[in-house]
């Protein structure tokens, strides 16, 4: 599963980088949500792929088979074509294609594929993360202020603004930095391999983080909600870090938890 994942992310994110600098067809899914041919080629390429390897396994993936009515019971693919497509669609080099298989309440296998700088991140339920061939640890940092922390937006931030914004106030004036660079699988996948120190995020959907928090948890980080309770790629909420700060950021954090109510 583990190299059927690889492969379809390999040749997704290979057609992803030829498209890239092609004119795009843009289409609005919502005011700020787009989606462009691009979504949709890989999309078709990693399915056919899926299909062809793992016969039988149900796919969950965002353009086209994106419906789900409850947390899954039996094995099933999680797949973001492309994870950033907002950059993709300005021609800021910064997206990647996730896939995970899901079973039995957790990802057993995760891969996220950065096209640009040809990086291939994977990991295996017990079994360790990577990042190309080489085992990766997140870091060692331990006070949030010495900590490089990363964020995203989620699509209806015009209605929700003002707890977005007082979210990033909290963490940017407790850290060394925030940044926001605008694909949720590459900032876990970064978090994994100790290039940042912490990540959240709310409006999350299970294709953003399927592949990203195993990555994480493989690389000896921790994954919850804002409180502190266990995180499911199907719930919208997700405090990230490589453990040794989670502490002092679910402190920060819990008043801004929506995950209970």
């Amino acid at each position: 599963m583990l190299l059927a994942a690889a492969e379809a992310a390999l040749r997704a994110g290979s057609l992803l980088q030829e498209l890239f600098a092609q004119p795009h067809q843009i289409r609005h899914k919502s005011v700020i949500d787009l989606v462009t041919e691009a979504d949709l080629a890989a999309e078709e390429l990693i399915l056919e792929i899926l299909h062809h390897k793992s016969p039988g396994t149900k796919i969950l993936s965002e353009e086209s088979l994106a419906t789900y009515d409850a947390i899954p019971d039996e094995p099933v693919w999680i797949v973001d074509p492309l994870d950033g497509t907002t950059n993709f669609a300005h021609n800021f080099p910064w997206f990647a294609v996730s896939i995970a298989l899901y079973a039995e309440g957790s990802s057993q296998v995760g891969v996220i594929y950065n096209p640009i700088q040809q990086e291939l991140f994977c990991a295996t339920l017990a079994g360790g993360a990577w990042l190309n061939d080489a085992p990766i640890r997140v870091s060692e940092i331990s006070l949030l202020q010495n900590a490089l922390v990363a964020t995203g937006f989620p699509y209806d931030v015009r209605k929700r603004s003002d707890s977005i914004l007082a979210m990033l106030k909290t963490v940017l004036t407790h850290s060394q930095g925030v940044r926001r660079p605008g694909a949720a699988a590459l900032d876990l996948a970064y978090l994994a391999c100790a290039r940042l120190d912490a990540f959240w995020e709310v409006g999350l959907k299970p294709w953003d983080a399927a592949a990203g928090y195993l990555l994480v948890e493989e690389a000896g980080g921790t994954l919850s909600s804002f409180t502190g309770s266990p995180f499911s790629p199907f719930i919208p909420e997700l405090l990230a870090s490589n453990a040794l700060l989670h502490e002092e950021l679910t402190a920060l954090l819990r008043e801004f938890s929506t995950a209970a109510r």
